[in-house]
């Protein structure tokens, strides 16, 4: 059988640091420590909460900025990027290599990633704002600083998870006065600058991206922080995200954003064709590590071969669409090399073999076409 020819452009040597985690549910059970409205335009409808400027002055429109998954960096969804925008949708990823995630390892807190997420977020309003016919473009975001040591700084003081720093794994006990490190500053921004643009977008988030975005978009506040990202994003499109809530720290957030409906509008996106009996530990255990109740194996469930479908689309609220998609898988594995087949080979050999993933242009025509027509 011909090897597939990937459409994503990945390093076959380069160690993946979701690999090496998720390879510990292979080992144990135990840890407890993971429409398309349309991206696109006036036909949104408005959030339930009151921007502080007036509908009327801000437009809706044809952009999109992708969250990574957990452990999963920006060079993983630049393709994804590249078919979107080749389809007249202008995106972006938001930039960060896999290390950045190593402060919340372990269910703790996602104000790192939440900062990084305003930064993308802010900078493509800004961009649009500024020439709103773009299209057919990728859109790159300029660097912001971040280095080893704030890393490390991070690490040390990043509340909540299995070792509760900060005194507490619940999010409402997170200390508010932790901030994380980095500066985040747009390029050209000043304090004074009124942030709100004129403009609103679509965030994808990829598996935990996708409730790290619904995070970003409540008006509650999470670590000492309201980020009340509706002012800047009408839609939410979440891929392979576990929204369900199940027992552990790694859940704590996904509980917390599960407290309230989604305020605008949302496509929840699953996966299935591979079944928790016949697709490898790797799978079992992941879907497991999802039960609602702890209880369960993993065995009796389906989904992308890492979130089983009950999850996926746990996501509530009143416009939000749900569309299960059959074989397809969560990640490419295989494009990830020796370690795909090391930590994953069920499912890098399914890739492998032609099993697309949720970023396959065949697969982005599933998910995106049911939002570009539908009618209010």
């Amino acid at each position: 059988m011909l090897e597939r020819k990937h459409k994503s452009v990945m390093r076959q040597f380069r160690i993946s640091p979701l690999l090496l985690l998720l390879s510990a549910l292979s080992i144990t059970q135990t840890a407890q420590s993971f429409q398309l409205p349309s991206f696109f335009g006036a036909k949104n409808k408005q959030p339930a909460q009151q921007d502080t400027k007036s509908s009327s002055s801000v437009q809706d429109i044809h952009a999109a900025v992708i969250v990574p998954g957990f452990l999963t960096g920006d060079e993983d969804f630049k393709p994804l990027a590249q078919s979107l925008s080749k389809r007249g949708i202008p995106t972006a990823v938001v930039p960060l290599p896999p290390w950045h995630w190593i402060p919340c390892v372990g269910g703790r807190s996602m104000r790192p990633m939440l900062e990084r997420i305003d930064y993308a977020v802010r900078y493509v309003c800004s961009e649009m704002s500024k020439n709103p016919t773009l299209g057919g473009e990728t859109i790159n975001i300029p660097p912001y600083g971040y280095s080893l040591m704030d890393c490390y700084t991070d690490f040390m003081l990043n509340p909540g998870g299995a070792l509760k720093v900060g005194g507490s794994d619940e999010v409402d006990e997170y200390p508010t006065d932790v901030e994380p490190r980095g500066d985040f500053t747009l390029p050209g921004e000043n304090d004074n600058d009124d942030t709100e643009g004129s403009v609103r977008i679509c965030l994808i988030g990829h598996s935990a991206g996708g409730w790290i975005s619904r995070v970003y978009l409540s008006d509650r506040s999470y670590g000492g922080k309201v980020y009340g990202g509706t002012k800047y994003v009408h839609s939410l499109v979440t891929l392979g995200t576990p929204h369900g809530n199940a027992p552990g720290p790694a859940f704590k957030g996904i509980e917390w954003c599960n407290r309230e409906p989604l305020p605008i509008r949302g496509l929840a996106v699953a996966g299935v064709g591979s079944p928790g009996d016949s697709s490898g530990k790797l799978t079992q255990n992941a879907y497991a590590f999802c039960d609602p109740d702890g209880t369960g194996d993993g065995s009796e469930y389906d989904g992308d071969g890492l979130t089983p479908v009950f999850s996926s689309l746990f996501m509530e609220g009143d416009d939000v669409e749900k569309i299960t998609l059959d074989d397809v898988t969560h990640y490419p594995w295989s494009d990830a090399g020796i370690w795909g087949d090391l930590f994953a080979p069920e499912l890098a050999e399914e890739h492998r073999k032609g099993k697309p993933w949720y970023g396959d242009d065949d697969i982005v025509d599933q998910w995106v076409e049911p939002f570009l027509t539908r009618k209010k």
